[in-house]
């Protein structure tokens, strides 16, 4: 009796480096290849990538629809967080592996394969984000990332293919790299390494450039409950409809493009391209409502939060203790995130123009300058007093000090330059 060849499970795409590992790992590794297509809200014809994959040589092709899944248990969990990484990337794609890497690992055990493979380059964020969560979800898999080991160029993989007969859109005039989910697009490889070149218009897909986008501005009002979105000019809406409704408006007036050159994980600075109309959209509304809500010194520790909820998912440690103490920090403070916020799109820009909140700090007749001011004004003689009071005193202490010049004779880490000395100069000091 023949012995039972072992099996891989392969995240497939459908794209070139997946594609060319179909015919490779069975090459290399003498392992039967069952590919999962995971839809996160961008495969356009599903049947059409699992007839693709069996033709290439896959034994089995599964196909996932995980689109509610990761509405909401990873983007509306990193709205909440205000997970920006840098600042500016909303974190698409890095979103997307630890789910994905999920569910490699359940079909891998219901398949009973013994290694699970994915299409990461040797130099990027996704193979670590991928084999960390993997190797927490199930140590014992065998981790394959052809692409890593193989170390053919992008040129040369399409040869591969063209030889192999794999159908794949990349070509050698155009080698973007591109991933795309609900949440955004990302886009690289090419011209986009120049970080002095100008992205060309060729590369966006899912906005309009401004000076394209219509002249008049489109109003949106989005409704939070407890800092999630549940509705778009009060019309309730499933959080997989709404961020698609969100990407086609904003995308219209050219809002959501993202030109970053980034710090990646594995120690180098990366040129990244990305469009994300619904995610710059609501990430601009969500603060905007956590500023009318939530005090200063909530708003100041929330930033911190945020930007370590933001590297954690980056760095692929979405499966960690650290994640789920942050995650119980961030839903409490989401408790009081409900209200709606008015933005206007014009020309490539999300601006809120409106704010609306039942729980709102904000007090018009104390901001107001009208007659319907209710602030004590004579309170703030005596405020100011006692608030400048250490300063008074510091002034009148310590101001001779702080204002003369040993003030400037600060101890350094680095020893002063030593001067040099002519040769007439070094007989003398013999």
């Amino acid at each position: 009796m023949a012995e039972q060849r072992k099996k891989v499970v392969l995240a497939y795409s459908g794209g070139l480096d997946t594609s060319v590992a179909i015919k490779w790992i069975p090459e290399k590794y003498n392992m039967d290849v069952v590919t999962v297509t995971i839809d996160l809200g961008a495969v356009k014809d599903l049947d059409a990538i699992r007839e693709k994959a069996l033709k290439t040589g896959a034994k089995k092709a599964i196909v996932i629809d995980a689109k509610d899944t990761f509405v909401k248990y990873f983007i509306f969990p990193a709205l909440q967080s205000g997970a920006l990484y840098e600042g500016v990337y909303p974190l698409a794609t890095a979103l997307g592996r630890p789910l994905i890497a999920k569910l490699l690992a359940d079909v891998a055990r219901e398949e009973k394969a013994d290694a699970v493979a994915h299409g990461c380059t040797g130099k990027g964020n996704d193979q670590v984000r991928l084999d960390v969560s993997l190797q927490v979800l199930n140590p014992k898999l065998q981790i394959i990332a052809p692409v890593r080991e193989w170390k053919m160029t992008r040129d040369e993989e399409i040869r591969y293919a063209e030889e192999h007969n794999i159908p794949v859109e990349a070509k050698i005039k155009s080698p973007y790299s591109t991933d795309e989910n609900l949440w955004g697009r990302s886009i690289e490889c090419g011209v986009l390494e120049d970080p002095w070149a100008e992205p060309p218009e060729e590369v966006y897909k899912w906005t309009k450039s401004s000076k394209d986008a219509p002249d008049a501005p489109e109003y949106l009002e989005i409704h939070f409950e407890r800092g999630i979105p549940v509705a778009l000019n009060d019309e309730e809406m499933d959080g997989v409809t709404l961020i698609n409704t969100l990407n086609a408006r904003g995308g219209k007036h050219g809002v959501g493009r993202i030109d970053h050159l980034e710090n990646r994980l594995v120690g180098i600075k990366s040129r990244e391209i990305y469009e994300a109309p619904a995610a710059v959209i609501l990430h601009t509304a969500h603060k905007a409502l956590e500023g009318m809500v939530m005090t200063k010194d909530a708003l100041r520790f929330k930033d911190i939060v945020s930007a370590h909820y933001a590297d954690l998912i980056y760095n692929g440690l979405w499966f960690s203790a650290f994640h789920q103490d942050l995650v119980a920090y961030v839903l409490s403070s989401q408790r009081l995130i409900t209200g709606t916020i008015r933005v206007r799109l014009s020309k490539g820009t999300c601006t809120v123009v409106g704010r609306k909140s039942p729980l709102s700090l904000y007090s018009e007749k104390l901001a107001t300058y009208q007659k319907e001011d209710t602030f004590d004004h004579s309170a703030a003689l005596g405020f100011i007093k006692i608030y400048g009071l250490p300063v008074k005193i510091q002034a009148q202490k310590q101001m001779d000090v702080l204002a003369g010049r040993e003030a400037l004779h600060l101890d350094s880490i680095m020893p002063p330059k030593v001067k040099s000395i002519g040769k007439a100069e070094a007989e003398k000091k013999r």
